[in-house]
């Protein structure tokens, strides 16, 4: 477990360096380790070492980290395609959502969300790149959506998110973020309060900062290899 902390030494520094270099406080960005398919001793490692904010794709999985982990106050962010019939288990279990790209599946959450956790923190998923078959709110239907979540009460509408299609230059990386932060500003003139932007992987997660990424999404860059299966 030396190694997961090794790496969160070096992607912390490597962060901070790059909001350095985008003319950004070296602290403004948030690193989401994303652990799925990462053996519990490896997250536990990672709390030791600092680390607060974890990312599941999958609902029963994370439900079984989070059981084990619960005396380490941990943050537990949902970031996988949210299927209708697990709103609830979500609600009542996930601190953040980073994937919300409809309006019922808004209205459950808020409506399954117990009173005596909060607010459920919440992130609209945008199709930056209007790809076929992919997840996420059309660049057309977003205000409209921005709209509807900002008045659901056990929702805290906290900003964006995207997976843009893949590029390997660093300027090409740059349009599908700089994009996302242009809607921000746009909803944000609107009157619609926003500090998120959850954007950037390991690949493009330069890219990202330079464009006003707040939360950076880092899996295998932390933890090493996933589990197969």
């Amino acid at each position: 477990m030396i190694r997961v902390t090794e790496n969160l030494a070096l992607i912390n520094d490597l962060l901070a360096l790059a909001a350095v270099e985008a003319n950004r406080g070296p602290t403004s960005i948030r690193l989401l380790a994303v652990s799925k398919k990462q053996p519990v001793e490896k997250i536990l490692a990672a709390a030791a070492a600092g680390q607060v904010d974890f990312g599941e794709n999958f609902v029963q999985e994370g439900l079984a980290k989070m059981a084990r982990t619960r005396s380490e106050n941990l943050i537990w962010h949902f970031i996988g395609h949210l299927q209708t019939n697990k709103t609830r288990v979500v609600a009542e279990n996930f601190d953040w959502i980073h994937t919300i790209d409809n309006a019922k599946t808004a209205r459950r959450l808020s409506d399954q969300r117990p009173a005596a956790l909060g607010a459920l923190n919440v992130c609209l998923q945008v199709n930056v790149d209007n790809e076929e078959g992919k997840s996420g709110v059309g660049v057309d239907k977003l205000a409209e959506l921005a709209a509807t979540c900002a008045e659901l009460p056990n929702l805290a509408l906290r900003g964006l998110m995207c997976l843009p299609a893949v590029r390997t230059e660093f300027d090409d990386q740059r349009a599908p973020f700089k994009k996302l932060r242009v809607l921000a500003d746009t909803l944000r003139a609107r009157g619609i309060a926003l500090d998120t932007l959850s954007m950037g992987m390991s690949e493009d997660y330069r890219a990202a900062i330079y464009e006003g990424a707040t939360i950076v999404r880092l899996g295998t860059a932390v933890f090493g290899e996933r589990m197969s299966g």
